[in-house]
This record gives C-alpha cells, structure tokens and sequence, in this order.
C-alpha cells in the first residue's frame, strides 16, 4: 500500500473528535485507508442493501450494534442516521467515522446535526508527492498528467484507456442521478467535454452554456453537480486588487488531470507533447500538487489566481496570511527569462521580494537567479519552503 500522507492527519484528529468525516472522489482509496488506520472498529458499508435497510428501518438498533465506534461509508445514503450519531456521540464516549463521496449531502447533513462535533477531511487521488521514490513514480511530468492519480491504475496496473471510460460512465450513471435529476445524461456527458476542453480558462458561463446549448442556469446548476461530485474544483482571483481592475470569475480545473486526458481522447502520454491544452493540463497538474498538500495537511485552501483587466496574470498565488507566493507555471523544459515578466509586473504592484517569485516548469533543475527561482516540476513544494 503507497502510504497517504492524510494518514498523519486522521490519526492525530481521531483524539481530538468524536466524529471524523472523510470525503472525495469516488474509487480515491477512502476504504482502503481507513480500514488500515481503523483496524479495532468494525466497517460497514451503507451501498450494501441490507445494511442500508437497517440503518433506516431501525437508527437506534443499527448503530447499538457498534458500542466502541464505527465506520461508516458512503453515509450519504441514509441521511436520517446523522440525528441518531449525534445523540450517541454526546451521550457516550466513542468514536464515529463517516465516508462519502457526495460532498454536498454529506456536508448538508454534518452541518444540520454534527456541527462542531465532526472532523471533516478531504481524500484526493494520489499527488506526485505521495508516489515520490515508490516503484510508481512517473518518469515525466506527461506520464503522470495521462495518468492521473486514482489508486487502482497503480495497484491493479490497469490502463487509462480501462480505467476512465468506465470510472466517468459510473459517475453519470450513479453519482449525477444522486445529486440532481438530470433527465437528458447525453447532454450532460456532452457538457462534462466542453468543461474538459475549457481546462484552465476564466470561467464564461454565457459561451458554455450556449456551446452545450442549454441556459445559463442550467450550466450553473451542471457546474455545481460537478464541483459537488469532485470532479472539477475553481480557483479563485485574489481579492487584492493594487489599484487595477481585476477578473473576478474564477478558473476552471479539474481534481484529476487523467479524467481530462480521457474526455479529450488523449490516448498516450506522447500526444501531450503537441496537444493544444499542453500547457493547460500541466497548469491543472500542478495546482492540484499545491491543493492536495494543503488538503493532506487537514487545511483550508490558500490558492489563488490573479488576473488584471490588460491581461497580466499570475497563475497561482499561495495566500499564506503573511505573505503571498507567487508562481508562474510553464510546461517548457528550457528556463527563459521571459517566463517571470508577469511576476516582475505583480512585484512592482504588490513591493513582494525577488526571493519569492517562483517560476515552476517542465525542467528537471532547481535554479535561483537574481529574478526569481525555477522550480522543477518534480519539486513543486519548494515553492513554500
């Protein structure tokens, strides 16, 4: 098993809360996880139809079945039970784990019933970082980005080409008709490729929506499916503006760079190397980098991105509360000092020292100059030392 560097953080949290929640993606190794970290409590799954049926026929007598604790997974699935967890956990001193991949009705029902109670977490598919010196490290930044990060392309070594057909028909099929009663799911499949093929990009809801040919509050709607599934994720413009006018829509990416590679029927790593999103998806690839580590660390997000009115931008910002780290993301494996234009042009607005521009790229050396610093993309995480 490739060690989840969130392990660290659900072990310290489990003293510290009688309710730890744990959501993601589907199929991003939650069961596996706390089933390693868990070992003295009993695992049900809420899916099973028998299981399900008890949990909602009789709340009480179902969990009376587990004295010392429980984990439960995908506990969206009986929403009632949330009442009857909260009643047990402040009456007796165990401890309770929930597990779902719905975001948004997981989320609904902790803060209706577990509000300050619960520990929640987020479990993304592996980073780089966590297959770093493990005998599943990518050999370039375009095997990864092909790839992506769901466990089971590492563990039972299946193809892309296998694996993501089959993971984004089970999403639509499954996790879309949970969420919202989406009647039309060609439409939406179609709508799920255009997101794909706008990776990266401000957010227009406008030319979406009329590319997908449904209304705006339709796209909105299908956007948050989306974002509530762990599919796509925004980043969000900077509120500081230094006196100039600022994009305020946000960015569009998607948490897994391997779901985007298949819904443009990329086939194979090489074809990255000419595609027209190139730069896009490595962008995509290494913001995830920063997000998952924040994320593994138990954190809210600090990462943002800044764009003026004549178009300078800075691709991601780390809003560390102190100070902001700016960085630059180029996919080119040769350094050019043009690369730190738009993060000269930021430091004179912002008065942020040379020290902290960082310009991440497609190259294997690290480099500190008298402008700024290249960051091999192997290397993301130097950008915060």
């Amino acid at each position: 098993m490739i060690a989840r560097h969130l392990a660290k953080k659900i072990t310290s949290l489990r003293k510290q809360f009688p309710v730890l929640s744990l959501t993601g993606p589907r199929q991003t190794g939650k069961t596996t996880l706390l089933k390693s970290i868990y070992k003295d409590l009993p695992y049900i799954t809420l899916e099973d139809i028998d299981n399900r049926t008890n949990a909602i026929q009789d709340p009480r007598g179902f969990l009376s079945n587990f004295p010392n604790g429980v984990v439960l997974d995908e506990v969206q699935n009986t929403p009632d039970l949330f009442s009857y967890i909260q009643g047990i956990v402040d009456d007796k001193d165990i401890h309770v784990v929930l597990s779902g991949s719905q975001n948004f009705l997981l989320s609904e029902k902790i803060n209706q019933s577990l509000a300050g109670r619960t520990a929640i977490l987020k479990l993304l598919p592996f980073s780089f970082e966590e297959l770093k010196g493990t005998k599943y490290e990518p050999k370039s930044w375009e095997n990864f980005v092909f790839n992506g990060g769901y466990p089971r392309l590492y563990d039972k070594q299946i193809q892309p080409a296998d694996f993501y057909p089959a993971y984004i028909n089970t999403y639509i099929e499954k996790d879309v008709r949970q969420i919202k009663n989406i009647e039309n799911l060609n439409s939406f499949s179609l709508f799920l490729k255009l997101c794909a093929g706008r990776t990266g990009q401000v957010l227009n809801i406008h030319a979406l929506a009329n590319d997908a040919s449904v209304s705006p509050n339709t796209a909105k709607a299908w956007l948050s499916v989306l974002e509530a599934s762990y599919i796509i994720h925004f980043l969000q413009p900077h509120h500081k503006n230094y006196n100039k006018r600022l994009i305020k829509s946000p960015k569009l990416y998607f948490y897994d760079t391997g779901v985007v590679c298949a819904l443009l029927g990329i086939e194979s790593p090489s074809q990255l190397i000419t595609h027209y999103l190139k730069g896009s998806l490595f962008e995509n690839f290494i913001i995830n980098e920063f997000i998952k580590q924040r994320l593994n660390d138990g954190k809210n997000l600090n990462t943002f991105y800044w764009l003026s009115k004549d178009q300078k931008e800075i691709d991601l910002l780390i809003d560390q509360g102190n100070k902001l780290i700016p960085i630059e993301i180029k996919s080119g494996q040769s350094r050019n000092a043009s690369f730190f234009s738009n993060l000269l042009y930021w430091q004179k607005l912002s008065g942020a020292d040379s020290e902290n521009l960082n310009v991440i790229y497609g190259g294997t050396e690290n480099m500190r100059t008298s402008t700024g610093n290249y960051i091999s993309w192997k290397n993301s995480s130097k950008a915060l030392a």
